[in-house]
């Protein structure tokens, strides 16, 4: 087990196209980090690097202090899991647990040992002399990670590996990752597509967007106190919603006025922080959750405010309700027992305490 550094990292192709631009990125001993954003941020080309599989164009990767940039992949002692399970069909569960073992003249004795404690952590002992067609997607993806523990390796690389199996199978995988990793301990980077993967497994979070980092940080912490709006919009689902308005001061006090003259006053401890920017157009950010009805038990710095429903989702335990603002979609999150209505305004409650105000010029989280 053992940290992994990434310093000024690039990938770059012919014609002078640059997947990764230059990323700089310390992941700590028995860290679970996992690299989130959309196709083409640079997410796998990252993960293919630290494995090896691609060649870096300009800095350093270090594995536990090694710089590995010349090192072949089979020597960086790394254990790397695919989307594709790769498992050997004529093989048993067994053998293909222990093809690797075997190559590399480990001792029987040894290899048995190794096998059968990660099919116990994996819940697949009773699988062991099954071949692969005779298991379901959850049960291979579950082999071709018990290939990877029982190599014993400093780090584990998931590239995208649950996303062959269906909306339930990935819930139940994902709490086995993470009940695997808490065992195990070994230093993971996981990448996905999918932010609710990313939140519910990572330690730290990596947000990429066109080959850089946007930020990184504890999943709460990118949700709570995203740092530009890219993340702010990635982070969380429904996304957060983006209203064009202005900051307005009047009295000493703030106010984010809306395009149709709705005003929200603004909290009195982000006073300070936003009067710069008094008399300037802003994004004014705030999440589904958190633009609601006033069936609500905190009642400090509300603003109530009313916007006309075009289209009503029920989803059993809440509702989302969809509106047009000035030509910008904006979702908000009701209690199911809320009447609402297509076409018939509702009053809503916008809490400010949660509020972002964005700079539409740099797109940074003010």
């Amino acid at each position: 087990m053992a940290q992994v550094s990434l310093r000024k990292v690039i990938k770059a192709y012919e014609g002078g196209v640059q997947a990764v631009k230059g990323i700089d990125l310390e992941i700590a001993d028995h860290e679970f980090v996992v690299l989130v954003g959309p196709s083409g941020c640079g997410k796998s080309t990252t993960l293919r690097m630290i494995a090896g599989l691609e060649e870096i164009s300009g800095g350093d990767i270090a594995i536990g202090g090694t710089i590995v940039n010349d090192i072949p992949p089979r020597d960086r002692d790394i254990a790397m899991v695919f989307q594709n399970y790769a498992l050997y069909p004529h093989m048993s569960v067994y053998d293909n647990m222990a093809f690797g073992l075997t190559l590399r003249k480990f001792p029987k004795a040894e290899i048995d040992k190794r096998v059968k404690e990660a099919a116990r952590i994996l819940d697949i002992t009773p699988l062991l002399e099954r071949k692969p067609k005779a298991l379901s997607g959850g049960q291979r993806q579950r082999v071709a990670m018990g290939r990877a523990i029982v190599r014993d390796p400093k780090v584990f690389l998931f590239d995208e590996p649950l996303s062959n199996l269906d909306a339930k199978l990935r819930v139940q995988m994902r709490t086995e990752i993470k009940k695997v990793h808490q065992t195990v301990k070994t230093t993971t980077i996981y990448v996905t597509h999918d932010q609710v993967e990313a939140m519910t497994l990572a330690d730290r979070v990596v947000v990429m967007n066109h080959g850089v980092i946007e930020q990184v940080g504890p999943p709460q912490e990118l949700y709570h106190h995203p740092a530009t709006k890219f993340v702010a919009g990635f982070i969380g689902s429904p996304a957060m919603n983006f209203i064009p308005a202005r900051i307005e001061e009047a009295s000493g006090a703030l106010n984010v006025v809306m395009n149709n003259g709705t005003t929200l006053a603004v909290p009195e401890d982000r006073v300070a922080r936003y009067r710069p920017h008094a008399g300037k157009q802003v994004l004014f950010g705030i999440r589904p959750e958190h633009l609601t009805d006033d069936k609500t038990m905190d009642k400090s710095n509300l603003a109530p405010l009313s916007l006309t429903p075009e289209v009503i989702e029920p989803m059993g335990m809440e509702t989302l309700a969809h509106f047009r603002h000035e030509g910008t979609e904006i979702t908000a999150r009701l209690d199911p027992s809320t009447p609402a209505e297509v076409g018939k305004p509702l009053a809503l409650i916008a809490h400010m305490n949660q509020m972002h105000i964005i700079d539409p010029t740099t797109d940074k989280v003010i």
